[in-house]
């Protein structure tokens, strides 16, 4: 396991210059409202190669290839925002690289969002809009996947548990990038926090607390809101995480990765050294995100049968 460094010079050599103007946190009471605003802007955007379907309570944007006469397999993505802000179209670009690097269907979650829809609401949104994916004539429901980025990452780990549980979808794969996946994170006040960037721990406390309605570290919080409290991992499909070393979720998502290989889970383990939270949003051009993408590509494709 990769270490964290907070040296001057910790940041990746592809990152530093972004950093030096990066905010350290992310959202609050103050700012979400307005954070949402903008993206609720760039939801309306029209996009020639996505379609927004009905999967009832909530709406998808889908990513389809080129047609073809065999059911393809899918993945259910979930957009980040620490569970109060975002949408799914902020990750069309993610969503049709995957889409188009591997010939598959890409449906993005349009999920109610946190305070005004606490847990479960959320969950059961994408339960929902993973029940109307596998139901498509084009998919085969044998090879769907689940993934996400932050909050959408720890929607996703949430939704493979369950599925698990429930036994009605039979999920291939999960895809996590640096998922938000421990709201006990949020307690913790032995973090050196000058090298984050994007969130930070008071950005974490309002996201935890606006999605559970609990102060983050409540006995009150299950699995199910958190999935790094699951007691139980044994029997969910195989997982992919990916995280930066300067990201606040580095030593939860770690920790998570080895509870699923305990559990006889197989999960692959992407460290990014250097990288702060969201780092392949933010820069995208740059070689350690084709890196990281190139990784996600990989065992997706693996995982659904498209090397």
């Amino acid at each position: 396991m990769l270490t964290r460094h907070m040296g001057a010079d910790s940041f990746h050599p592809d990152l530093r210059r972004a950093a030096r103007w990066l905010p350290r946190g992310g959202i609050g009471p103050r700012t979400y409202r307005s954070i949402r605003a903008l993206s609720s802007l760039q939801a309306k955007i029209p996009a020639k190669d996505v379609s927004v379907e009905d999967a009832r309570p909530i709406s998808v944007r889908v990513h389809r290839p080129a047609s073809s006469d065999e059911p393809r397999p899918a993945l259910l993505w979930v957009h980040g925002g620490g569970y109060v802000i975002g949408s799914a179209a902020q990750d069309d670009a993610i969503c049709r690289h995957l889409a188009q690097s591997l010939g598959i269907v890409v449906a993005a979650a349009e999920y109610r969002l946190a305070p005004q829809h606490r847990f479960p609401v959320p969950l059961h949104d994408c339960y929902d809009a993973l029940a109307w994916l596998t139901s498509q004539r084009d998919v085969d429901p044998a090879r769907v996947a689940v993934g996400g980025a932050s909050a959408g990452g720890g929607l996703a780990a949430a939704l493979a548990v369950l599925a698990h549980q429930r036994g009605e979808v039979q999920l291939a794969f999960q895809l996590l990038s640096y998922p938000m996946l421990d709201d006990r994170t949020a307690t913790r006040t032995d973090l050196d926090e000058r090298q984050f960037r994007m969130w930070n721990n008071k950005a974490n406390r309002f996201g935890w607390q606006s999605y559970t309605g609990h102060p983050p570290g409540s006995d009150k919080v299950s699995g199910l809101a958190a999935p790094a409290r699951t007691g139980d991992l044994s029997g969910l499909p195989p997982a992919w995480i990916g995280v930066g070393t300067l990201d606040l979720f580095y030593e939860e998502d770690v920790a998570y990765a080895t509870r699923l290989r305990e559990a006889g889970v197989a999960c692959e383990l992407e460290e990014v050294p250097g990288a702060f939270h969201g780092f392949d949003s933010i820069q995208p051009k740059t070689r350690v995100t084709e890196a990281f993408r190139a990784a996600q590509v990989a065992a997706l494709g693996a995982a659904l049968g498209r090397d």
